[in-house]
């Protein structure tokens, strides 16, 4: 008599999960081999040390939890039974080129039970009329502002229009996978916990030249590796504008405070996705001090939602293709906007998050120190060494720098088998170590500079 031993699935992926974290280990044991000797030989440089020390041990961190720990959340959906309306926003200021794209993305959408509202925020490039051309034969809402108010309160003035349960947000100028929406909502249907999940974002243009395929690579380990981590704990700290979704209760009573953010003394119209995620990353503590400041607006007087300690995820299959700067000039000034989202979402939500644990605190904040540092480091290793006789320690500083991006390099590798791109990756940790760091002293000097248009 044979007894037939079957494996519960359960321990299948109890099993899956230790390998996963043996060979993440394992690959990783090099680095923390150098980590090591850097860390015992801190040596005069002590500050110097500190940092690399820092900068190393964060990347080891992100990579172990990604590869080890993360798992797409909406995967966990049990049979399709949660069927929510939603809702589909897009705002547009002068992308006459890709809009219909956009649109015709958002209306093919596997889920069905969904609608498309796209608000124009007064553009003058022919976008309007193309529009309201598409608005007479395609079924989506069609909103033309008769002014311009800025990219967050042409969104809250779609909002009003909607519907859905769950909003979901993309840019004017991506385009969404067929699937992407469903996989979205598979992942609020089997975390109910979760007030918001960003998706997976590439280059819809990385073909164009050298410059688009070096952001292309950078985008997916900014997704796939440092978001993977930080949904770990469920605290991913920027649902990113390509694919951003939104349980209803866990920000309608905010897109006042989001509209109208304010950051020294003026209204600031960057930081849209970071101050949205933040709402509701922080509202348990600061929820009901933002609606008692807009207590007249009908986005809280209508209906009061409770204040909840969200978690916010990463969902890898929903995926979303993005337009990246194709010239010099205009990845400077993208990256001019971010920094500046940055300095505002370090005054936001950096005043809350340590509540949200100790490990997403120190991925928060570590990261946070060493894009502060980011321009001193290059002022020291790139003018101030060479021009007292230290070209040993620049030469130093910038194989370390391509070190790091070796790294990133391999978690692409690694991620996208096959894909011969990831020869791409140190370049763009070049980059942003000798030129890119610089912009965040640009970009504090100019807050008060408010474009949110991509031209």
């Amino acid at each position: 008599m044979s007894t037939e031993v079957t494996e519960r699935p359960e321990e299948t992926d109890g099993l899956r999960q230790t390998v996963r974290r043996v060979l993440a280990l394992v690959a990783l044991l090099p680095l923390t081999v150098i980590l090591a000797v850097k860390a015992a030989q801190l040596g005069d440089q002590m500050l110097v040390n500190i940092y690399g020390i820092g900068v190393l041990g964060s990347t080891i961190l992100v990579m172990y939890l990604s590869f080890s720990n993360y798992r797409d959340p909406s995967v966990d959906a049990p049979d399709a039974t949660y069927f929510p309306l939603v809702t589909c926003l897009v705002a547009v200021k002068d992308d006459v080129a890709v809009i219909e794209r956009t649109v015709r993305s958002l209306l093919d959408q596997t889920y069905s039970r969904r609608e498309v509202v796209v608000v124009d925020d007064y553009s003058t490039d022919g976008t309007r009329e193309l529009l309201a051309e598409l608005a007479r034969t395609l079924p989506f809402d069609y909103l033309p502002l008769e002014r311009n108010v800025g990219k967050k309160r042409a969104l809250v003035a779609g909002a009003e229009r909607a519907s859905g349960d769950i909003l979901v947000f993309t840019d004017s100028d991506c385009v969404l996978e067929l699937d992407a929406v469903e996989r979205c909502v598979l992942a609020f249907g089997a975390h109910p916990g979760l007030g918001a999940v960003s998706g997976h974002n590439r280059a819809l243009n990385a073909d164009v030249n050298l410059l688009t395929r070096v952001q292309d690579v950078w985008y997916d380990g900014q997704f796939g590796i440092a978001k993977a981590a930080e949904s770990v704990f469920r605290s991913v700290t920027c649902v990113s504008g390509p694919l951003a979704a939104f349980r209803r209760e866990a920000v309608w009573n905010y897109f006042p405070a989001w509209a109208g953010d304010r950051f020294l003394g003026a209204e600031f119209r960057f930081a849209t996705d970071r101050q949205l995620t933040g709402y509701v990353l922080g509202q348990r503590w600061i929820g009901r001090k933002l609606k008692r400041q807009h207590a007249d607006s009908p986005f809280v007087r209508d209906v009061d939602y409770p204040e909840r300690e969200w978690g916010v995820a990463y969902v890898r299959s929903a995926r979303a293709w993005t337009n990246v700067p194709e010239s010099f000039r205009s990845v400077l000034k993208q990256q001019i906007r971010w920094k500046k989202s940055f300095i505002r979402n370090m005054c936001f939500t950096g005043l809350f998050y340590w509540r949200r644990g100790p490990l997403p605190a120190l991925l928060f904040y570590s990261h946070a120190t060493w894009v502060l540092l980011a321009p001193v480091m290059a002022f020291r290793h790139l003018v101030w060494l060479p021009l007292t006789g230290g070209l040993f320690i620049t030469a130093l500083y910038l194989c370390g720098v391509l070190l790091k991006g070796s790294v990133w390099a391999l978690g692409y590798r690694i991620q996208n088998r096959g894909d011969h791109r990831w020869v791409y990756r140190p370049l763009m940790s070049l980059l942003s170590a000798t030129v890119l760091s610089w912009l965040l002293v640009y970009a504090a000097l100019s807050l008060r500079r408010n474009v949110w248009s991509r031209g």
